[in-house]
């Protein structure tokens, strides 16, 4: 069902899925039959061609009192899987590996009078992060979840897309929900899509930016289901939490949703920073993002669970007494979320 409901909704949103297949060459007809005797099978080579080895790649930041720390080694941290110790294989500080970003941007109704805030401040960061080997797409959610821009690695083609996006509250139109009500914030459904039909199979370090208040209307995904996703691809997920004092009465604490993106996001070794709306705080909270960016290592190790088998690995990262390390808290042990030692 959810297979049906994403190709639904991919098509509601006018995604074309472009299929790369490889075919080897027909020669036009079967070579002839040869009368040589069968060569023997060398059972060595078979299994020397089984043998891959499986990596679990882990991108983090490390931050004292001080700030970000930018000359750890890889003996000056230890990463464990379900609390037992792996051996830590490689160890890099990843300023220039290609960068995938996902803008999440909510265009429901309680979003209309910081829509403005969040159009110039996430247009400003995709100027200043993207470089000509990294690649951005945005995303509008409201009772739709709707592709505005897809891969570009032009900030320029981001901005007139980000710029183009509109508050949707469903006015005399239908939810793609199909709860026949068109209120809704499909916030969930938006992260799902993101992380699984538009992350999981790209390379390299990948994030979703979102901003929102936090509130979700009508999703068919949930917040277990979304974490999920963006843990597969290994997406780490930032929450920008922008709220309309107006809409919501003058105050904080009113809506609700802001304990549930802290669990979005420190799940998936990102963070929630609340803004507000504030049009300064917005612009360091971009500014924050960048900077974990700039200071991330990578950590790679060959898990010693070796089973393939779908379940949740635990991952805890320690780089001394006083230091905060941000990273995902675990992975899920299937083959297309593990790395290959080439």
């Amino acid at each position: 069902m959810r297979i049906l409901r994403l190709a639904a909704v991919i098509l509601a949103l006018g995604l074309a899925t472009v299929l790369h297949a490889q075919e080897a060459p027909s020669p036009g007809g079967p070579p002839p039959a040869s009368d040589a005797a069968p060569q023997p099978i060398n059972q060595d080579d078979v299994q020397t061609l089984k043998v891959n080895v499986n990596l679990v790649n882990v991108y983090f930041s490390v931050r004292d009192h001080n700030g970000y720390i930018t000359n750890l080694h890889k003996d000056d941290c230890g990463i464990y899987e379900d609390k037992v110790l792996q051996k830590t294989k490689n160890f890099t500080q990843e300023k220039n590996l290609p960068l995938t970003i996902g803008i999440l941007l909510d265009t429901s109704g309680s979003q209309k009078n910081v829509l403005p805030l969040e159009q110039q401040s996430g247009a400003e960061f995709l100027k200043d992060v993207l470089t000509p080997k990294d690649e951005a797409f945005l995303i509008s959610f409201d009772i739709n979840v709707n592709l505005l821009a897809d891969y570009t690695n032009s900030p320029r083609e981001i901005k007139r897309s980000i710029d183009s996006a509109e508050i949707n509250t469903g006015a005399g139109t239908g939810s793609v929900t199909g709860n026949g009500s068109a209120r809704g914030t499909l916030l969930y459904d938006a992260v799902y899509l993101a992380a699984h039909d538009k992350l999981r199979q790209e390379a390299g370090r990948k994030i979703l930016v979102m901003l929102t208040d936090g509130g979700d209307q009508g999703s068919q995904e949930n917040l277990k289901t979304a974490t999920e996703a963006a843990q597969k691809a290994n997406a780490i997920v930032y929450v920008i939490m922008v709220a309309d004092r107006g809409f919501y009465g003058g105050g904080f604490g009113v809506y609700s949703g802001d304990r549930d993106m802290e669990r979005l996001a420190t799940d998936t070794g990102g963070r929630v920073i609340n803004v507000g709306n504030n049009g300064k705080k917005l612009q360091e909270a971009f500014d924050q993002i960048q900077d974990e960016l700039r200071t991330q290592y990578l950590a790679s190790f060959t898990p010693t669970n070796t089973k393939i088998d779908g379940t949740f690995r635990t991952l805890n990262i320690t780089c001394g007494k006083d230091q905060k390390v941000q990273a995902r808290k675990g992975y899920y042990a299937i083959a297309d979320s593990l790395g290959k030692d080439d």
